[in-house]
């Protein structure tokens, strides 16, 4: 993500607060192509093999010596995660909690056509006209890799959303004005390129603006994300953070310069398809975008000592 967005979604969700629902005013795949070119120093030359509706189970981690410090399988409700409202900068949707539902023991968050009229963004009373919808959450719970538990694995059973200009996102942030308190991008997937998926990370010292660069990087895949399960995992550590897809390593990111400055911050877990915004460049048509469902079977957080 470019600076500028970054700064858009840091507004969004500093002091988070969910305000009142958006209310109804009323009642594509063409064109248009994404931020241009991907420069190949941000494509992993390496294309990871991956294994439809691959699963995992505990004791995988649990008996190598990592403790389960969180665990939603969406069996029941939302209690452990907070539904947000209003929209985020730089994207075209109004999150809604009507559109975060849990069907037969799996999270669904879609994005819809839908004139509304809510907060223009999370926690502002300002409020704007959407022509789009979607859902967007974020644990109460937060984590941290430190000197008690260094090590911390996010992990995330995913079936990521189709339709040009959705973006299926699970990632973490710190309580506190972006990105001072760190971002840790575990999955970015596009929904009209869903045989690759983004990492990222941020950290900065003073709000709005990241020191980090050279730190994203766009990952092929062997199947296409979006026809099945497929388990994400982020391994944070104080100089690394490690991505593996389906048990397989994909990348270890020491570059960026900041790693390190994330070490003891307390992130919480969220999970959003935005319409727009990060990946689709300011030519994107609202006519050409393609709505979708983003699909979570499980979210899980490791945390070792050793």
């Amino acid at each position: 993500m470019s600076v500028q967005n970054k700064l858009y979604f840091a507004i969004a969700i500093t002091g988070l607060v969910v305000l009142g629902g958006c209310g109804k005013s009323g009642s594509g795949k063409t064109g248009n192509n994404n931020t241009g070119p991907v420069s190949a120093a941000k494509i992993n030359p390496q294309t990871t093999t991956t294994t439809c509706d691959f699963d995992v189970s505990d004791t995988t981690l649990t008996n190598h010596g990592w403790t389960k410090a969180f665990d939603d399988e969406f069996t029941g409700d939302l209690s452990n995660w907070t539904a947000l409202t209003g929209g985020m900068r730089g994207a075209l949707q109004c999150s809604e909690p009507a559109n975060v539902q849990i069907v037969n023991g799996v999270l669904q968050l879609t994005a819809k056509r839908d004139t509304v009229t809510g907060p223009k963004t999370v926690n502002n009373d300002t409020t704007a006209t959407f022509n789009f919808t979607s859902g967007w959450l974020t644990s109460k719970q937060s984590f941290s890799a430190n000197s008690t538990t260094p090590k911390v694995r996010l992990v995330a059973r995913i079936k990521v959303a189709t339709g040009f200009g959705v973006t299926s996102w699970f990632w973490t942030y710190g309580n506190g004005a972006w990105p001072t308190t760190g971002e840790i991008d575990c999955v970015e997937a596009q929904g009209n390129t869903t045989k690759m998926y983004s990492t990222d990370y941020a950290f900065g010292t003073t709000p709005g603006k990241s020191l980090v660069s050279g730190s994203l990087l766009y990952n092929p895949t062997s199947g296409d994300l979006a026809t099945c399960y497929h388990v994400y995992t982020m391994e944070w550590t104080q100089n690394s953070l490690k991505s593996y897809l389906d048990g397989n390593l994909v990348e270890t990111k020491t570059t960026g310069g900041f790693i390190s400055n994330l070490f003891g911050t307390s992130q919480s877990v969220s999970l959003a398809l935005p319409v727009g915004g990060w990946f689709y460049d300011k030519t994107l048509k609202p006519t050409d975008i393609q709505c979708g469902t983003m699909y979570v079977d499980y979210v899980k957080v490791f945390t070792s000592a050793h």
